[in-house]
């Protein structure tokens, strides 16, 4: 019996298909194997590099100094005038307005003066009535003494043989007599008046040193010593140093100043009215205020230059001695273009960056610069806006290499503001 061809190779061709169907898979799943692991290695030799976007954005140069709280005013209160405290009503802490009393002093021979003075005057204004009231009788004794010698005088003109010449002669006498008493009554009267003008401004004076007995604060302020009690003497505030005891010590806290030293080489960028951060660490808080004055001179020793800042306190959440850190802006920027200072290379004069661009190629791109801060630069040109720039790690990058990307991620406190 003959078999037929296709019956022949039938289970042959059934029992091969299979194991040809499994081979290709195989080889192809081989060829895929080596495509994955040819990929995985150009990745692998493909550098990766840390880029920053090219920003715009206010910049801003600091220069940081330490500096320590002061009053804005602070003076030992001394006595104007010798004398014994009598009552003193305020103690270490408290807060005083200007005006306010702080003690009283104990000075009986001022008040004798006091006394004295008055009674002067007393004196020197019946003095001024004395003499006012015999200027008046001299006056009219000359007024008298005048017209009789006129209308003598006028007889003789007339009929000389009626009057003697004896008197003529005595009218005349009395005239000139009564005319010198008048003008002798009119200096006493102006003696007499300065004399009082000398007793009132002595009086004055008198009671405006005895009115220096009552201390009262010069300004707003708050106790800080109090070196007197009731009862000690104080000495007048212009005796010599050692035997002037001050009453107390008054501090002005609701203005503060800070003095800090710009170093030479900021000096011609500080000016009037600008602005200053304050970072006080005990209170973990920040001020605000101003550069309100400057000495205009860098002191030889130092090379550096007084700068005052005011900082108002009216919490008095400040203290005195208190030490605080001040971040005077010096320069800023606005709407700058900006970029991490690890981006730029410098060579001398010249600086460069690496750009990845859209094919995530290297290019180099020379720049201009403008402002720096420790941690950011602004880019006058070579860059735009949204452009990526490597940070660090340039290595051996060349030109059109193509590289990996990830984000650079800046540090928590920017120095660029």
């Amino acid at each position: 019996m003959t078999i037929p061809e296709s019956h022949r190779y039938g289970p042959f061709i059934r029992s091969y298909f299979p194991l040809a169907l499994l081979g290709l898979v195989a080889v192809m799943a081989a060829g895929c194997s080596r495509g994955g692991r040819v990929a995985d290695a150009d990745a692998i030799r493909t550098p990766m590099v840390v880029v920053a976007p090219v920003t715009r954005g206010l910049l801003a140069k600091t220069l940081d100094l330490p500096a320590e709280f002061r009053p804005f005013q602070e003076i030992d209160v001394h006595a104007k005038v010798a004398g014994y405290v009598k009552k003193i009503y305020v103690d270490v802490g408290d807060h005083v307005h200007t005006g306010d009393l702080l003690a009283v002093l104990e000075i009986p021979e001022l008040q004798d003066e006091v006394t004295q003075a008055q009674a002067t005057v007393a004196r020197d204004e019946e003095e001024i009535s004395r003499a006012k009231a015999d200027l008046k009788r001299a006056q009219a004794a000359y007024e008298t003494a005048h017209l009789a010698y006129t209308r003598l005088a006028g007889v003789a003109q007339k009929r000389p043989e009626l009057v003697a010449q004896q008197d003529m002669d005595d009218a005349q006498g009395r005239d000139l007599q009564a005319e010198a008493q008048v003008e002798t009554n009119k200096a006493a009267y102006a003696a007499a008046q300065q004399e009082l003008s000398v007793a009132r401004a002595n009086l004055q004076r008198t009671r405006s040193m005895f009115a220096y007995a009552e201390i009262r604060a010069p300004f707003d302020g708050v106790i800080t010593r109090r070196y007197a009690d009731t009862g000690a003497m104080l000495a007048a505030g212009t005796s010599s140093e050692k035997q002037a005891i001050p009453l107390v010590r008054l501090s002005q806290n609701g203005l503060l100043r800070l003095t800090i030293q710009v170093p030479e080489s900021a000096v011609s960028q500080i000016h009037l009215g600008s602005p200053a951060t304050i970072r006080v660490p005990e209170l973990n808080k920040e001020f605000t205020g101003t550069v309100n004055r400057f000495a205009g001179l860098v002191t030889m020793e130092t090379r550096t230059m007084d700068t005052e800042i005011d900082v108002p306190n009216p919490r008095f959440e400040l203290v005195p001695g208190m030490y605080a850190t001040v971040s005077l802006q010096l320069e800023q920027r606005k709407d700058a273009l900006i970029v991490p200072v690890e981006a730029v290379v410098r060579e001398g004069d010249s600086a460069t960056a690496l750009v990845v661009d859209a094919r995530d190629e290297i290019e180099p791109r020379t720049l201009k610069l403008g402002l720096q801060t420790p941690q950011r630069v602004e880019v006058l040109s070579g860059l735009h806006e949204g452009d990526r720039v490597v940070v660090g790690g340039r290595g051996q990058l060349r030109s059109g290499e193509k590289v990996r990307t990830s984000q650079f991620v800046p540090p928590a406190s920017d120095g660029g503001h």
